[in-house]
């Protein structure tokens, strides 16, 4: 996309119509330790004839927390959500204020995620559709996180930078596809924040991320680690080999043994410090070529990992610099939740996207740009 069609892509007329009535969906996801669970609905605006309100009605979420130093096994996180998914519901359509007739689809995650948990919430999906006649729309969990942020920040065609556990993608929307301009070539920045946070003993409650974050507040030094940039991707399991071996070098000290007269240590402060800084370098690097490919002067953070303060600071002096704005959202909206999944689920259903029964079993590597977005001009 050059930037001519850029430019002139802000002048083209959605092929969504505005509702006649309020339209309403219960979106379900589960693709990893999230579950959530929301209710949104699109209805007439009363004040412009062209404007659809969209207004989130519930957005529950129940997560599933392992002990420091383990990571979340597959089984033991489809248990959580086979445990806690009908209580979850419960809560979110009565929070919402309405009724099982009142709904007019069913949205749940198709992928791409960790396969058993996926297959709880697509079971349930299924299971409601069959006890209340409604139909049933299976969600891309990426497109989910983008059209959730775009609807927040009321953000028009920016770049769009995917960060979570299991995703590192750099985005630009052409032709009704969600076109991935750069992506890691192995780990994802938010599962290389995950491991490190088990190696070095963070909690996992709230999340290893948000602890790494936190921690890193307090580093004084920068070490040195590989900056891996391939082109418009990126490589993350080097840094996050070599942060690793810091921790066994005769210089580090670990939580308990920080002497803060000593002098030339390395605390876990400076390693959660250093790998930070390097890893979101790299992806404000990728951001900004594509953002200079297609003339784009927004950036739109998703994902879990768009809630760290730091990030969206790095990528605000590039975006300034550029004379444009980062948009990010807040974490109940950033983490995965039920409620994005609704909203892209409700769009597709506006334009007569109904997913049938036969087809909605679950895709562990469901692709991005493999959706037609048909709601998008």
């Amino acid at each position: 996309m050059t930037q001519a069609e850029a430019s002139s892509s802000k002048k083209k007329i959605s092929p969504l119509v505005r509702p006649n009535r309020r339209l309403l969906c219960l979106g379900i996801e589960g693709s990893a330790n999230k579950l959530g669970v929301g209710v949104i609905s699109h209805s007439p605006s009363p004040t412009s004839k062209t404007v659809t309100k969209v207004t989130v009605l519930s957005n529950v979420r129940h997560t599933y927390i392992t002990s420091p130093g383990e990571g979340f096994l597959p089984s033991d996180t489809a248990r959580h959500h086979r445990d806690w998914i009908i209580r979850v519901i419960e809560e979110s359509i009565r929070k919402a204020g309405v009724r099982w007739s009142d709904l007019d689809c069913i949205a749940f995650t198709k992928g791409p995620g960790m396969g058993t948990p996926l297959q709880v919430g697509a079971l349930v999906a299924r299971t409601l559709s069959l006890l209340h006649n409604i139909p049933l729309i299976g969600v891309n969990h990426c497109v989910g996180h983008i059209e959730m942020g775009r609807q927040i920040t009321s953000s028009h065609n920016p770049i769009v930078l995917y960060v979570s556990g299991g995703n590192t993608q750099v985005i630009a929307y052409s032709q009704q596809r969600y076109r991935i301009f750069g992506e890691t070539l192995d780990i994802a920045v938010g599962n290389c924040l995950d491991r490190f946070a088990r190696v070095i003993g963070l909690r996992n409650d709230p999340s290893p991320g948000y602890n790494i974050e936190v921690e890193a507040k307090k580093g004084k030094k920068l070490v040195q680690l590989p900056y891996g940039t391939k082109g418009m991707d990126v490589s993350l399991a080097g840094m996050l080999h070599s942060v690793e071996t810091y921790t066994k070098d005769k210089k580090y000290r670990s939580w308990d043994k920080i002497n803060q007269e000593e002098e030339d240590i390395i605390t876990p402060y400076d390693l959660c410090y250093s790998l930070q800084e390097t890893a979101f370098a790299m992806l404000v690097e990728i951001t900004e070529r594509a953002m200079a490919h297609v003339g784009a002067r927004d950036v739109l953070i998703v994902g879990g990992v768009g809630c760290n303060l730091r990030l969206q600071e790095m990528m605000g002096i590039m975006a300034s610099e550029r004379n444009g704005r980062v948009f990010a959202t807040d974490q109940s909206f950033c983490i995965d939740n039920g409620i994005m999944i609704a909203q892209a689920g409700l769009l597709a259903f506006r334009m007569g996207q109904i997913t049938p029964l036969e087809k909605t079993g679950v895709t562990q590597r469901y692709r991005t740009d493999a959706v037609h977005v048909s709601w998008r001009a």
